[in-house]
C-alpha cells in the first residue's frame, strides 16, 4: 500500500522530515549601539542574492516586494529551487543531501491551503506529479531504487506517517450528518459512522486531508471506468476503486518500501501466484488494467472465505493468515469486533475505515465542498509485437519522446519490448509505427533505427547524421533511400537501457486496458491462503507472424 498506507501509513520507511533553517532575530542590546562604520558595497554579490533553499529569507533582485508564502507562483519557484539543489547532490554524489532537498521540494508544494483558483490548484498538483515523477528515475537511476523517502513520493501524497497507526480524534457533530448522508447514499459497499470512520472523514476535511483526498479523486479520472468495469464484470462493489486510491493513489509506478508494486501493490511472489508476470524485462504488476483485474479476483476470492467484504479488505491489507488467526483467538468474524479487541494490526484495523470514510465523501462531495475534477481519462492505440522491439525504434517512429512511450508501458522494465508484447501508443499513431516495422527486419527491431527520408536527403548525409556508413545504410534498404516521406532502415545500433536495480522499481506510467484476465494478491498476503489463480488471457491477437494493431480507449472520467 503506497498512497495512504505508505503514504497515509508512511513505513517506517519515509520518515524523512524536511528541516527548515529559521530566521534568526537577535535579542535587543542593553548597551548602546557603535557607531556605524562606512563599509564597501559588493553592489554584484547584493545583487545576486537569491532565495536560499530550505530558509525564510528572501532577498528580490529587482526592486519588487517578494510574494507572499500562500502565492502558487511562490511555492512553486522554491520547490523548484529545493528540487534543483537535489539534483546537484546527485551529481556530485551526495545522497542524503538529495534525499533531504527532494523531501523538501515536495514538502513545499503540500504545505499550503489549496488555492480556491481551480487553474492555480490544477497547476500545483501537475508541477507535484511531475517532481514526484522526476524525483523518482533519480532514486531508481542513482540513488539506489526502495529508499523510504521515493517510496512515499512514489505514491504522490506523502501525509503524516502515523495516521493509519493512531486513533484519529472522533468529532461527534458530524455523526448525525454523516448517518443521514449513509441514508440517503446508494452503495453496494455496506457503510457506517463508527468512530474511526469519523475521525478519518474529519481529517479528509482538513486542509491537508483534503489535498489527498481530492488528488486521488482526480486521478482517479484516468483509471475509473476500466476499474468499475473490471468490478462490474466480477459482480464486485464499485466503491472497492477506494481501495486502489488507498493503497497507491492510482499509481502504476508505487513502490512500497516492502517492495510492494503497482496500483494494487503485489509483492512479487503473490503477484506470481495469481499469474502476473515478474521477468527481467516485464512486471505485470505495473498494468493497470491486468493487475485491476487480478486485485478484483483476490478481492471476491476473500469475500467468499469470509462472507463479509470488510474482512475481505483487512485481509487485502495484512493476509489472509493474519485475519484468520484473529478470527480463532477472538471467536468473532466481525471486522468492528476484532478491531475492538485488537486482534488486527492497527494499520488493518484503520485500513478500512479508510476505504469507507472516503466512500462517504465522495457520494456525498457536495456536502463536504469537494470540487471533484478528474483528469481526463487515457487513450491509447496498441499492436502485438511479432519482435523484440526497441522503445528508441518506436519513439523515432511516431515522433514522440522515448519517455512517452514508456509511461505508456509501465510494466515495462527496460528499453526493449519483448516479442508478444502489446504496445500502448497514443493515439492517432499506429500506422506511423506499422510503417517503420515493415522497414525494419524483425531481427533487427531490437537494435536499429529509422530514419524519415526527406527530399535532400543522401545516403551519406543520412549515414553520417546515425555515425555509420552509406554501405551499411544503402545494404539495410535494397541499395537506395526509399522515397522521401517513407521510412528507411538505420543499421546503428540503439544501446538499450540497463536493467534497474531492483526488478521491481522501473518507472513508466499510464496505461489503460485491454482485454485481459489474472489473479492477485495484496501487499501483505499470504500465499499459502490464497486462492490459485487462473492464467491471464494473452491480450491482443497475432497474425501471420506480424504484429496486429487494435485500438482501445483507457478508462478514465
Amino acid at each position: 500500500m503506497v498512497a495512504l498506507c505508505v503514504v497515509l501509513l508512511g513505513c517506517e520507511a519515509g520518515k524523512t522530515a524536511t528541516t527548515r533553517a529559521r530566521s534568526f532575530v537577535p535579542p535587543p542590546l542593553r548597551r548602546a549601539a557603535p557607531q556605524p562604520v562606512p563599509v564597501e558595497v559588493n553592489e554584484a554579490l547584493v545583487t545576486n542574492l537569491s532565495v536560499t533553499p530550505g530558509s525564510n529569507f528572501f532577498v528580490p533582485t529587482n526592486g519588487a516586494l517578494p510574494p507572499r508564502p500562500g502565492n502558487p507562483q511562490y511555492l512553486l519557484s522554491r520547490a523548484d529551487r529545493f528540487f534543483a539543489d537535489g539534483k546537484r547532490a546527485v551529481q556530485e554524489g551526495r545522497p542524503k543531501d538529495a534525499r533531504r532537498d527532494f523531501d523538501g521540494a515536495i514538502d513545499i508544494l503540500m504545505s499550503e491551503p489549496l488555492p480556491e483558483d481551480a487553474a492555480e490548484r490544477r497547476r500545483l498538483q501537475e508541477r507535484l506529479d511531475d517532481l514526484v515523477d522526476a524525483i523518482y528515475h533519480y532514486d531508481l537511476e542513482q540513488l539506489g531504487a526502495g529508499i523510504p523517502t521515493v517510496a512515499a513520493l512514489q505514491a504522490q501524497q506523502p501525509v503524516e506517517k502515523q495516521i493509519l497507526e493512531t486513533s484519529l480524534p472522533t468529532n461527534p457533530g458530524l455523526r448525525n450528518q454523516v448517518r443521514e448522508q449513509i441514508e440517503m447514499t446508494m452503495s453496494e459497499l455496506p457503510l457506517e459512522e463508527t468512530d474511526a470512520v469519523l475521525g478519518y472523514i474529519d481529517y479528509f476535511s482538513s486542509d491537508r486531508g483534503r489535498k489527498i483526498l481530492l488528488s486521488g479523486f482526480a486521478r482517479a479520472g484516468r483509471y475509473r471506468d476500466m476499474i468499475h468495469g473490471v468490478l462490474s464484470e466480477e459482480g464486485m462493489p464499485a466503491e472497492l476503486i477506494f481501495v486502489a486510491q488507498l493503497e497507491s493513489h492510482f499509481n502504476p509506478m508505487a513502490v512500497s518500501s516492502a517492495q510492494a508494486v503497482g496500483m494494487w501493490q503485489f509483492v512479487r511472489a503473490t503477484g506470481q501466484e495469481y499469474r502476473l508476470k515478474v521477468t527481467s524485462q516485464l512486471d505485470e504488476r505495473r498494468d493497470p488494467e491486468k493487475a485491476t483485474r487480478a486485485a478484483a479476483k483476490y478481492l471476491l476470492d476473500l469475500y467468499r472465505r469470509y462472507g463479509d467484504w470488510y474482512l475481505a479488505m483487512a485481509a487485502y491489507n495484512c493476509g489472509a493468515g493474519c485475519v484468520d488467526r484473529a478470527i480463532l483467538r477472538t471467536g468473532y468474524a466481525d471486522f468492528w469486533e476484532l478491531r475492538r479487541l485488537r486482534a488486527l494490526p492497527v494499520a488493518t484495523t484503520n485500513y478500512v475505515p479508510v476505504v469507507l470514510a472516503m466512500t462517504i465523501m465522495f457520494k456525498n462531495a457536495d456536502a463536504y465542498g469537494l470540487a471533484i475534477e478528474p483528469d481526463p481519462m487515457l487513450e491509447y492505440e496498441s499492436i502485438e509485437l511479432d519482435a523484440d522491439l526497441n522503445l528508441a525504434l518506436a519513439a523515432a517512429a511516431i515522433d514522440r519522446p522515448i519517455g512517452q512511450v514508456k509511461q505508456m508501458n509501465p510494466a515495462l522494465l527496460q528499453n526493449v519490448a519483448p516479442k508478444d508484447y502489446v504496445l500502448r501508443l497514443p493515439m492517432g499513431s499506429l500506422q506511423q509505427l506499422q510503417a517503420a516495422l515493415e522497414a525494419v527486419p524483425p531481427a533487427q527491431r531490437k537494435s536499429w533505427r529509422v530514419h524519415r527520408v526527406e527530399e535532400s536527403d543522401t545516403l551519406a548525409s543520412v549515414a553520417k547524421k546515425y555515425g555509420t556508413t552509406p554501405a551499411k545504410v544503402g545494404a539495410a534498404n535494397n541499395g537506395a533511400l526509399p522515397e522521401p516521406g517513407l521510412f528507411a532502415a538505420i543499421p546503428a545500433v540503439v544501446v538499450a537501457a540497463p536493467a534497474p536495480k531492483k526488478a521491481t522499481a522501473k518507472p513508466a506510467a499510464k496505461a489503460g486496458p485491454k482485454t485481459a484476465t489474472g489473479k492477485s494478491s495484496a501487499k501483505q498476503s499470504d500465499p499459502a491462503s490464497s486462492a490459485k489463480g487462473k492464467a491471464p488471457a494473452k491480450p491482443g491477437a497475432r497474425a501471420g507472424g506480424k504484429a496486429k494493431a487494435s485500438s482501445t480507449r483507457a478508462a478514465g472520467a
